[in-house]
This record gives structure tokens, sequence and C-alpha cells, in this order.
């Protein structure tokens, strides 16, 4: 049996984040919405001084490519549907 690890990364602008604090609710709300719903590990990587722009990295480890892919294009989904933020860039990879 294999370990098969996704690796998602965003690039999120939080929309009307005026202050550090305003945009680190937010990523941080979205974080732990995120954990919870989807058994995933997930940090802000990137990014981390402005203010209104991040970078997020969603890891999910299984024993199936597919069910990886599965997991994390949803997580994805979940992310762009949240109004609070503009999603840029998405990257998938799977080791």
């Amino acid at each position: 049996m294999s370990a098969i690890v996704g690796l998602l990364t965003l690039s999120l602008h939080v929309i009307d984040a005026v202050t550090l604090k305003d945009k680190r609710q937010v990523i941080k709300s979205l974080i732990g919405r995120i954990e919870h719903r989807y058994n995933v590990s997930v940090a802000e990587v990137g990014d981390l001084g402005s203010r209104s722009d991040a970078e997020v990295a969603v890891a999910f480890v299984a024993n199936e490519e597919a069910h990886v892919h599965r997991v994390l294009n949803e997580v994805a989904r979940f992310i762009e549907a949240d109004s609070r933020a503009d999603v840029g860039t998405v990257e998938i990879e799977v080791l």
C-alpha cells in the first residue's frame, strides 16, 4: 500500500480587508471551516504581511489518487464559493 499526497495551493484576495487583522480574520475562519469539513491540513503560507492578499496551502493524504483529486477539487470549489475572497491561481500537485 502506498500513500498518495496531494497539495492544493491557492492565491486569494480578501475583498473588504483594510488591515492585516481584517485579512487574518477571514483567512482564519476559512481555514477552520475547511479543516472541519474536509479533514485536511490547511495553512496560510504566503503573502503573510499583505493586508489583502494571501496564499493558502491544503494538504491531503489518501491511498487512491482519484480520491485525492476529488477532495482537493471540492476544497477549491468551497473556497471559490466564499464571497469574502476572490481566488486567483489554483494549483493541485499529487505526489
